[in-house]
């Protein structure tokens, strides 16, 4: 069965970082390309990054292209996303998604990222 488990998510001040984390169980995460996608609430799923299987290369969303990094640790089994200079318009729910860009599911249950100061 596969299982999603995102964390990591809290409180930041614009400009700061943190790292969100998915734990991945019922398959082998570096075997599949993986995504984060957010949401804000009123508006949909917005993708944000997907790395790939293979070589993992990675690409983002412009709004985060330079400020977010996607990676994932195989031995761990677990995808990363690590936000810097993070912004106000960052503060979403953010899920890891079992998929390329455009998958929407599998996912877990989400992770709450606020901005404020």
């Amino acid at each position: 069965e596969v299982q999603l488990v995102e964390s990591g998510g809290g409180l930041v001040q614009p400009g700061g970082s943190l790292r969100l984390s998915c734990a991945a169980s019922g398959f082998i995460l570096r075997n599949y390309a993986m995504t984060w996608v957010r949401q804000t609430p009123g508006k949909g799923l917005e993708w944000v990054s997907t790395i790939y299987d293979g070589a993992g290369s990675t690409s983002y969303a412009d709004s985060v292209k330079g400020r977010f990094s996607i990676s994932r640790d195989n031995a761990k089994n677990t995808l990363y996303l690590q936000m810097n200079s993070v912004k106000p318009e960052d503060a979403a729910v953010y899920y890891c998604v079992k998929g390329p860009k455009g998958f929407l599911w599998p996912r877990g249950q989400g992770t709450q990222v606020t901005v404020s100061s």
